[in-house]
């Protein structure tokens, strides 16, 4: 019976999990390896606070391309929102958890079609320390569990922790008081000193790190540094729609002449009071396009130049969510540095953290109770601690692509490519280790296609074998 190993249970690895299911026509084993007990739901729809909201309209989430009400609909039948007005939820930030719950009712139904169809699923509560390739199986070695041999896998494991700041001392490695993971309930809560909170990072894991904060209590006061301070936008224009930009972008539109269409469309909506999110949103579609035919020289350049600018307009947060925190910063709860950690010393549980200040133009210390690291998923693999992708990278089974954002991959099937640039076939990769081959790998709205894309050509695959 053929084999198929899913590394990750959040939402990428359920829904390989729910297409493999709903699409087999003959008996198979799904392992779904998960190394926390956040089965269906990830770190991202497991929030420990159920106020996190998620950061795009319900009627824009569904788990199924093809299904687009999906989520919707699920929605209007459960009791709290069974006498609301569907229009209304339609085009509201609803909060994550319960998303959450909506994953976990896919994978149970999957579950029972299974049943039906003699598909053995289990799930295996452990991590991957290494991966193998032998022949045409994989192997991969768990922690405290049996070897595992497949004829398929799929990397869905998502995000790693962030990377720690590159500072002189060795606080982010030493001290109990420094927090890299800001998904773990214990970065925000048990806070009994009254000294400032300081935060690393100001992008969408900095607002969910405040709201936590406030919601475990912490009366003092939030820092948060990064290189260029407070940058977030709400959702302003829900709804407007904007295609003249995308009509003039051809197959042959370099980087340049994007930015130049950009900022002439710019100006052309600004004549209405418009700002720059219907632009960015109508993009959306056809970011993975652009980015695929771009040249390393203009990704390059991309990062370099437009990456946290495009992030910025990318990536916004619930409107009401915004005037919170800038109602912090009207209070003085609030403090957005711009500028760059130099420092963090820690001295019989005192800490003190030494950053400049680009905006006063001088170095600053400030005493904080903890640190928190909200800078983003590390991307480089070689950076990661015993890690199984970097074993695998350093073994010539996998490679990265060349700005060292993920996995490099075959861009059409997904399959995992080796040092030579090969394809290995059957080993899959999918979700935010895809970024430097897709750029935006992260949203529902690709990571629903990824799920049905890989799990139909692992289904094909198995057929022709049995032709």
């Amino acid at each position: 019976m053929v084999k198929i190993a899913i590394i990750g249970g959040g939402f990428s690895g359920t829904m390989i999990g729910v297409h493999l299911i709903n699409n087999a026509i003959t008996p198979l084993e799904i392992k779904l390896i998960n190394e926390t007990d956040v089965l269906n739901t990830g770190i991202a729809y497991n929030p420990y606070s159920k106020k996190a909201l998620l950061n795009v309209v319900s009627s824009r989430m569904s788990a199924f391309a093809s299904d687009p009400d999906h989520f919707l609909n699920w929605v209007m039948q459960q009791d709290h929102f069974r006498d609301k007005d569907r229009t209304l939820i339609a085009n509201s930030f609803l909060p994550r958890y319960l998303y959450g719950e909506y994953l976990k009712d896919i994978w149970k139904d999957a579950l029972k079609r299974a049943e039906g169809k003699k598909i053995q699923v289990d799930v295996i509560s452990s991590s991957v320390k290494d991966l193998t390739l032998l022949n045409s199986s994989i192997d991969l070695d768990l922690k405290d569990k049996p070897r595992l041999s497949a004829d398929y896998a799929i990397i869905a494991s998502g995000n790693h922790l962030p990377g720690n700041s590159n500072i002189k001392s060795s606080f982010c490695t030493s001290s109990a008081n420094y927090f890299q993971n800001p998904w773990d309930i214990r970065s925000v809560s048990g806070i009994n000193s009254k000294e400032p909170v300081l935060i690393i990072g100001n992008g969408l894991t900095m607002v969910d790190t405040v709201i936590g904060l406030l919601e475990n209590g912490f009366q003092g006061q939030i820092v948060s540094i990064s290189p260029n301070g407070f940058n977030i936008l709400p959702h302003r224009h829900n709804g407007l729609s904007y295609t003249k930009l995308v009509e003039e972008i051809g197959d042959k539109t370099s980087l340049f002449e994007l930015v130049n269409l950009f900022n002439k469309h710019m100006k052309l909506i600004r004549e209405y009071g418009l700002s720059a999110e219907p632009l960015i949103d109508s993009l959306r579609p056809l970011t993975q396009t652009i980015w695929k035919r771009l040249t390393i020289a203009e990704k390059r350049i991309f990062m370099a130049r437009l990456r946290h600018l495009w992030g910025v307009a990318r990536h916004r947060i619930p409107l009401h969510i915004h005037d919170r925190l800038q109602q912090l910063r009207i209070e003085g709860r609030l403090h957005i540095v711009s500028g760059k950690l130099i420092d963090i010393v820690e001295n019989e549980g005192n800490i003190m953290a030494l950053f400049y200040d680009k905006k006063q133009k001088q170095s600053v210390q400030l005493a904080v109770s903890r640190v928190i690291n909200c800078t983003g998923p590390e991307t480089d693999l070689l950076k990661l601690d015993d890690n199984y992708l970097k074993n695998a990278l350093l073994k010539g089974i996998i490679s990265q692509d060349e700005l060292k954002l993920g996995i490099n991959a075959d861009p059409d099937t997904f399959e995992a490519l080796d040092s030579a640039g090969n394809i290995q076939s059957g080993l899959y990769v999918m979700g935010s280790n895809l970024k430097g081959v897709l750029w935006e790998s992260t949203a529902v709205s690709e990571l629903r296609v990824q799920a049905e894309k890989i799990a139909g050509d692992i289904i094909r695959k198995m057929l022709q074998d049995t032709d």
